[in-house]
């Protein structure tokens, strides 16, 4: 194995602040290993050039592009960064101090040309954000980190994912779909013979700036996109993407049939509550935090359960064609 170089890429679109705070993180990194950072301004209206200026101290490349998304963007960081080895990361992260220590520690004794670590809440992060981690992260909602205990099989996000150079190569990196190019991009080089990771130490702070509308449009794209890539990848289907879905059914009926007195199947959903709101509540420490996580994955749950019903519908049995049919989740290509 050659010795590792690493390259961040990290795409932004309109969120300069947020760029600053994460380039804050880097100052902070421990450890003696080499890196740089690319920048890529995708289209933005609100440039971040004057914010990656106040960090001349760091091995910082900033380049702008016309809006393509988030996945060609990175694609076009990685064609010109000077790294053997990707770090790609959202803007709306934060590293701790010993994160890139882990990851070269890692990928030195165990390499694989493409890992994914996991994301947490920091104790800045409002109650909202810290409630809709919870939900997005928990062994009661998602499962946890998927692949957690089989790396063969663990499919980075790209919010906190790393890719050689020759997997890029080989793969041509992220399609132009938003959300799902990252499990599109796993699951090709899964067939490619690559195999991934889970760094679980290499985690970063995700700091998720939405409010409740935002959340619920998010993960209803979510819905929506894992039945395209179930088309893709029909190996990848599994019974689990429709639990969100039946979810969402059964509460309604339960309420139908609270309206007739019939209370059982309410109860159930009383008791998986409770769950949540004690388990968030032991997570967080705060009352009302464990309430908001609570609501935030009804609305996560609803929003990813209708979005995969509609998809899986237009899809499946329509036939139709995703591009066609959901423009909004397709980037024209511009490399």
């Amino acid at each position: 194995m050659e010795t590792l170089h690493f390259s961040f890429i990290i795409p932004v679109y309109n969120r300069p602040d947020e760029i600053g705070e994460l380039l804050e993180s880097f100052t902070k990194l421990k450890g003696n290993v080499d890196y740089n950072i690319y920048i890529i301004e995708d289209g933005s209206t609100m440039p971040s050039a004057d914010i990656v200026k106040q960090f001349g101290q760091l091995p910082i490349f900033y380049l702008s592009k016309e809006n393509s998304g988030p996945g060609d963007s990175r694609n076009y960081g990685m064609v010109r960064a000077k790294g053997n080895y990707f770090i790609i990361l959202d803007s709306d992260v934060l590293l701790p101090e010993y994160y890139l220590q882990i990851a070269h520690r890692r990928l030195t004794e165990n390499y694989t040309d493409c890992y994914g670590g996991p994301d947490a809440a920091h104790a800045s992060f409002s109650k909202l954000q810290k409630a809709i981690n919870f939900s997005m992260t928990s062994f009661i909602t998602t499962g946890g980190i998927r692949g957690g205990k089989d790396s063969d099989r663990f499919q980075p996000r790209s919010f906190n994912m790393g890719l050689s150079k020759q997997a890029f190569e080989t793969s041509g990196g992220f399609g132009t779909i938003h959300p799902g190019e990252d499990p599109d991009l796993a699951l090709r080089l899964a067939k490619l013979g690559y195999k991934t990771q889970l760094i679980k130490d290499a985690f970063v702070y995700h700091k998720r700036r939405i409010y409740w509308t935002k959340f619920y449009q998010q993960v209803h794209k979510f819905g929506l996109v894992r039945p395209i890539l179930n088309l893709w990848h029909p190996t990848s289907e599994r019974f689990i993407f429709w639990l969100p879905t039946l979810f969402s059914v059964g509460f309604i009926i339960s309420l139908l049939m609270a309206m007739f007195d019939v209370n059982w199947l309410l109860y159930i959903y009383m008791l998986y509550s409770t769950v949540a709101f004690v388990m968030a509540l032991i997570h967080s420490k705060n009352v009302f935090i464990g309430l908001l996580a609570v609501m935030a994955i009804f609305v996560q749950f609803f929003g990813y359960g209708y979005g995969f019903l509609k998809a899986t519908v237009a899809l499946k049995f329509l036939k139709e064609n995703p591009k066609k049919r959901f423009p909004k989740l397709f980037f024209k290509h511009v490399q």
